[in-house]
């Protein structure tokens, strides 16, 4: 029988809902390009409830337990003295979200030799230093595509916030004023605009696709050039390097995963490559970004705004400047964990447990690492390596909060 610890996010303050604003979630079949949603045995779920905090559980104690393994759930994952730390000894697998990342460093992996599985309960897995995954026969997954079009939807919702300057217009409403000079001083058309996608994945694709009817110019860079017909279709302009497009676009979005390669791939130098004014989103990782030469950006002019649900650490320390910077339209990372999302991660969190436990092959798509190597959707996006390097700075989050 095995041992799964599962870190998810804090319950609401409140308390978990009593109700929800909708009675139910539209129907989706598959995923653009035709990949099928999650297909587990059975889920112990209401869709479009909230699953991903700690009393969610992920719909997964019924199922777990009724099986005869052991499920154990917390929020407790920074520090020696976490809860985390102390399951590792005899844990089979780890379940963790993006949103609320359970750091799996080369020593934490170590301190866990039974562990067979490290699953992501959505998309993403720089959380776990993959190096010492191959090293230690650790198999890496997760719910690709779950919450592509969660993110992408966020991704728009961001550029328009920033070039409109909705956020500081909303701030004079709240503060009962009506600063209309005040609001328009920073507020521009995306109308004509030149947008550009670090990565045009399933993510990106879908940004460009969303921003089409806006008639704003298109722009992408991938290591992985998209079929002609789809350039043809949504008119791409194609750069072969991230350099290359940083100059041609007035606003930027990353979209790519974080590893070795990507790491602090917008600092103080890429920075200058951009026009004076741009604006940047980033819903992808924190860490793609130097943190304070994106402050520093903000505070002399060279972007006219950055947006993003990603920090790094995760949960952010109470004193990370990206709270107090100008000109920014930051969330907690909450792009694709929306209800909606949720049922769908829950789902394939359920399939690739039920495929790991009965021995039965994890879809391919799912797969970061497995056999000791890259495999998979891993094989295509990620490189070999450790982005793990800073993470234990979340445990400030507790201590200052």
């Amino acid at each position: 029988m095995a041992k799964v610890v599962c870190v998810l996010y804090d319950d609401p303050i409140d308390g978990m809902p009593k109700s929800y604003a909708r009675d139910d979630l539209p129907r989706i079949d598959h995923y653009p390009g035709g990949q099928t949603l999650p297909t587990p045995k059975g889920i112990d779920f209401a869709p479009g409830a909230l699953l991903g905090s700690v009393s969610g559980e992920l719909g997964l104690r019924k199922y777990l337990e009724s099986n005869g393994h052991t499920l154990v759930v917390t929020s407790s994952k920074d520090g020696p003295d976490s809860v985390l730390e102390r399951e590792l000894h005899d844990a089979d697998v780890v379940i963790s979200q993006p949103f609320w990342p359970a750091y799996l460093t080369a020593e934490r992996i170590a301190k866990a030799p039974k562990l067979k599985l490290a699953l992501t309960a959505g998309i993403g897995s720089d959380h776990v230093d993959l190096q010492a995954a191959m090293e230690k026969g650790v198999t890496v997954a997760e719910v690709t595509y779950c919450n592509s079009i969660s993110v992408a939807e966020h991704v728009v919702m961001m550029i328009l916030g920033l070039v409109r300057n909705y956020l500081p217009s909303h701030d004079w409403v709240r503060k009962g004023g009506w600063n209309i000079a005040d609001c328009v001083a920073r507020s521009y058309d995306v109308e004509g605009m030149h947008v550009g996608t670090v990565a045009a994945g399933r993510i990106g694709l879908a940004v460009l696709r969303r921003l089409k009817p806006f008639d704003m110019h298109l722009h992408y860079t991938d290591r992985h050039r998209l079929p002609a017909e789809v350039e043809a279709e949504l008119n791409l302009t194609w750069h072969p390097t991230r350099e290359e497009l940083y100059g041609a676009c007035d606003v930027v979005t990353l979209n790519c995963p974080l590893h070795p390669e990507t790491e602090h791939m917008v600092n103080a130098e890429t920075l200058k490559l951009f026009k004076r004014g741009a604006y940047l989103v980033n819903t992808a990782r924190g860490k793609l970004c130097d943190r304070d030469a994106i402050v520093q950006a903000l505070e002399n002019g060279q972007l006219a705004g950055y947006a993003g649900d990603v920090w790094f650490p995760q949960p952010a320390p109470q004193d990370h400047p990206w709270r107090s910077m100008p000109h920014q339209g930051m969330t907690p990372h909450i792009s694709g964990t929306s209800l909606s999302a949720q049922t769908r991660y829950a789902a394939g969190t359920r399939e690739i447990l039920e495929c790991f436990l009965e021995g039965r092959p994890i879809r391919d798509e799912y797969l970061i690492v497995d056999g000791g190597k890259l495999a998979g959707v891993g094989a295509h996006s990620y490189s070999a390596g450790n982005a793990t390097g800073g993470s234990e700075e979340a445990a400030r989050f507790r201590k200052a909060g």
